[in-house]
């Protein structure tokens, strides 16, 4: 979803209008919660730098060991 938007350039950040009458806490409780659900944290972090392609491969792998052993373990429980 972010990412396609990224690679395209066309990258928009959240945006929540604050509506008559509304306090401004309700208003960036709804900002946050429409920036978690979108990803926008982790993309701007996935791109803060660079990695190369072989690097990225080792990260990938790596992630999908941890979820393997918390799956593993989670079945052992």
């Amino acid at each position: 979803m972010a990412c396609e938007a990224w690679e395209r350039g066309v990258f928009t950040l959240a945006e929540v209008r604050l509506q008559e009458g509304e306090p401004l806490e309700n208003a960036l409780r709804r900002f946050k919660r429409k920036v978690q659900q979108e990803d926008i944290i982790k993309e701007v972090k996935r791109h803060s730098f660079y990695l190369k392609p072989g690097e990225k491969k080792r990260v990938k792998e790596a992630l999908a060991r941890k979820r393997n052993r918390k799956k593993v373990r989670k079945e052992q429980d």
